[in-house]
């Protein structure tokens, strides 16, 4: 299998009120193409510094992660920015959305950035997909939070992402909202073939996913396929 994204001995120190505080301790790991990684732990292990590092994000204070063959520390940020609209999706806890745009204009975002003059119709179909389009002109504040979770889930597939990456999405959900958006998201990766890493709390998601990574420290404590 293909490697899609990789690292090697990624370190990643951050400057507090306390002085330096080291969050990842030489993390190596490669995530193959098409396939699913549920990062776990407890809180304070790590594991969305992780998953922002592979967004670029976040800069690595040392070793090196590559994307599609792509060495990410040696990209500017503006680089980064075009390789993340045009190769990954990110969702969020917290969703992210723009306020003052409605849902499809949040989601036709990333498309208009990339310039295509069909952004308004992917988009449409798109929010159809998460069952939402009867959403499609409402703003963020007039939309419970399950279904800002959809459009944010619509915002990050619109762009066929190779990559996914997810930082608890269910986090700020309800159980029923919460596995309503987990089958989407599966759904999604499976009919895109994305590559998904999901940073999650719950065992029972984790055990969805083909391999598990379990956090510790900053450390890996443990990896399972």
């Amino acid at each position: 299998m293909t490697a899609i994204l990789s690292l090697k001995d990624a370190t990643l120190s951050l400057d507090g009120n306390a002085g330096r505080v080291d969050i990842l301790h030489g993390i190596s790991l490669d995530v193959e193409k098409g396939r699913s990684l549920a990062l776990v732990g407890p809180s304070g292990s790590g594991k969305s510094s992780l998953l922002m590092l592979m967004g670029g994000l976040e800069r690595l204070s040392g070793g090196t992660i590559t994307a599609l063959g792509q060495d990410l520390t040696a990209m500017n940020e503006d680089a980064l920015a075009r390789f993340r609209r045009a190769s990954m999706g990110i969702v969020f806890q917290s969703f992210h959305l723009i306020p003052t745009m409605t849902a499809l204009e949040n989601v036709a975002t990333p498309l208009e950035l990339a310039g295509d003059k069909d952004a308004f119709a992917k988009a449409e179909v798109e929010l159809e997909t998460v069952g939402l389009s009867h959403r499609i002109s409402h703003y963020p504040s007039q939309m419970s939070g399950g279904e800002q979770q959809r459009v944010a889930l619509a915002r990050a597939m619109v762009v066929r992402p190779q990559i996914l990456l997810a930082d608890e999405p269910t986090g700020n959900l309800d159980e029923t909202n919460g596995n309503a958006i987990m089958e989407l998201l599966f759904e999604l990766q499976a009919r895109d073939g994305a590559t998904l890493v999901l940073v999650t709390h719950s065992n029972a998601l984790a055990s969805r996913c083909d391999s598990v990574i379990r956090l510790r420290d900053g450390r890996i404590d443990e990896s399972q396929t």
